[in-house]
């Protein structure tokens, strides 16, 4: 059976928050999800993130431009490494919203936060790689193979999708359980003969395996392998500060605008900001283009068609079938989408 190959999810997830914890104590301890002022009048908005391209971008921008200033906001990053920790967080009330990947269709499903702001769609972020020699040309050749990834995330939605699709039983196929870095690691150093990764560890792959094979992506199996990234709120803060989650989203609709209507630019600013200690430009605007942005208007119809619910849902249903999450909760349950669309009637007013 595929959990007797592979870690539970269900105890991968209560390990890794029970270590989170301990570090991050006392960040982990139930905190006030009152928002501060700051000494010139902004209302203060403690900020989870993970520091990904596909993630942060938007925050990263309305922080530089201080367009969040010029909503009344004063937004706190705070970097976590991982989807787990950082849901912690938002648990224990250490951060007041946080922004993820695939973990925003599986902890808010299970009672940990409210879904309120989607940020893009990344469409094309996991990629297959398989060692020369290890015999595998495509998909279904991993059937009673072992394939190393980051389970409970963007990486492994994809891979079951994949194999779904391509007529694999899960079962057939061992998934080793270990964070990026060192899935990526052992995967190089010739551990494994295969890797499920995500942008940016694809360019670790060329440089240090430069014969290893793209076997695989994401955007192979559009849509069904897409992920909805966003931003979800703490449980008390969601109760007591609507109106401070309509202000920020208010704010993000104009972000999104400027990351349309110049891009390049848009993630230029981004880049010197977050990025430029560790990557080149060309890098960043590169990862960049693995999601995908929808225009505010889009995304609206998206919201009030249910087709966003809908996507959330289909990922939701994934951690289900992984054994993440005990039973599927309809996603109107941790979705609001009503604070989007009071946003967005209110900057089309503006507009």
């Amino acid at each position: 059976m595929m959990m007797s190959r592979m870690w539970n999810m269900r105890s991968v997830i209560a390990a890794v928050a029970a270590v989170a914890c301990a570090v991050l104590l006392p960040s982990c301890a139930l905190e006030s999800s009152s928002p501060t002022t700051s000494d010139d009048g902004l209302t203060v908005v403690k900020v989870g993130y993970l520091h990904t391209v596909a993630v942060d971008s938007h925050m990263w921008l309305g922080i530089e431009e201080e367009t969040f200033e010029e909503h009344g906001l004063k937004l706190e990053p705070v970097e976590f490494d991982t989807g787990t920790a950082l849901s912690q967080a938002l648990s224990g009330g250490s951060v007041d919203v946080a922004i993820m990947g695939a973990v925003l269709s599986n902890f808010p499903a299970q009672g940990t936060g409210k879904v309120f702001l989607a940020n893009d769609v990344e469409f094309d972020t996991a990629q297959l790689w398989a060692a020369p020699g290890s015999g595998i040309r495509s998909v279904e050749d991993l059937a009673g193979e072992q394939v190393i990834t980051a389970t409970g995330t963007t990486a492994h939605v994809y891979l079951h999708n994949a194999l779904e699709q391509e007529g694999v039983d899960p079962d057939e196929v061992r998934v080793a359980n270990a964070d990026m870095p060192s899935a990526v690691t052992a995967f190089v150093s010739g551990q494994v003969p295969a890797v499920v990764l995500w942008v940016p560890f694809d360019e670790t792959v060329k440089d240090e395996m430069p014969e290893a094979e793209l076997i695989s992506s994401a955007q192979d199996y559009y849509p069904e392998s897409s992920i909805i990234g966003g931003w979800v709120a703490n449980d008390d803060f969601y109760e007591a500060e609507r109106g401070t989650l309509v202000q920020l989203t208010t704010a993000w609709l104009d972000i999104n605008d400027q990351l349309l209507d110049d891009t390049s630019a848009a993630m230029t600013t981004v880049h010197d900001a977050a990025y430029a200690d560790n990557q080149e430009l060309e890098d960043t605007l590169r990862q960049f283009e693995f999601a995908k942005l929808y225009a505010n208007d889009t995304w609206a119809q998206k919201y009030s068609s249910g087709d966003l619910e809908a996507s959330i849902g289909d990922v939701e249903q994934i951690f289900v079938e992984l054994g993440g999450i005990d039973e599927f909760v309809e996603p109107n349950q941790f979705v609001d989408t009503d604070i989007y669309l009071d946003a967005y009637a209110e900057w089309k007013e503006q507009g």
